[in-house]
């Protein structure tokens, strides 16, 4: 094997045969689970643990996120959907209408993680209207964070189901 070869083979747009995309679908999802509406996770544990001015000032992070995030759905939400909801629909008709492996790839990332976007909205009007703080705020943002790992495992799950059924088809031994 050459290096041109080997380069190519490193930069392969077949995206569920190459490990650059598995890395990144692990890369997403974790990094989904561990910030939760925009505050770390580890964060809201050590507020837990040791309360004070921890606890102060996760408190305060997740006041500024909830607000930002409302913000801009007040401002922008209906083009925000109407935006998302092209371009998913667009990546569904290139990817499964025309086969084009990579925008396939990118859907199964994006679907999912636009589920996500909708339940931070969610979450967000839950914790503004209620005027969650301490223990109560931290189990709504714990009940949020698992909704967006039961996501995550079943995106990664379908995702890798069709990754396989893809690599089986256009595979050199199909």
């Amino acid at each position: 094997m050459d290096l041109s070869h080997t380069v190519l083979e490193l930069i392969d747009f077949r995206s569920f045969s190459n490990l650059w995309y598995w890395i990144a679908i692990a890369v997403v999802w974790s990094s989904a689970s561990h910030w939760v509406l925009g505050v770390p996770w580890d964060l809201a544990l050590r507020a837990k643990r040791k309360g004070g001015q921890l606890e102060k000032d996760f408190q305060a992070l997740v006041a500024i996120n909830v607000n930002r995030i409302l913000y801009t759905v007040d401002i922008a939400g209906m083009w925000l959907v109407g935006i998302v909801s092209f371009v998913l629909t667009g990546l569904a008709v290139m990817g499964f209408g025309y086969s084009v492996e990579f925008a396939q790839a990118v859907f199964l990332i994006a679907l999912p993680m636009s589920f996500v976007g909708a339940m931070s909205v969610r979450t967000s009007r839950h914790i503004q209207g209620s005027d969650l703080e301490g223990d109560g705020l931290r189990k709504r943002l714990a009940r949020h964070r698992l909704g967006v790992q039961v996501i995550g495992m079943i995106s990664i799950f379908v995702t890798s189901l069709w990754g396989m059924y893809q690599n089986l088809v256009v595979s050199p031994l199909g």
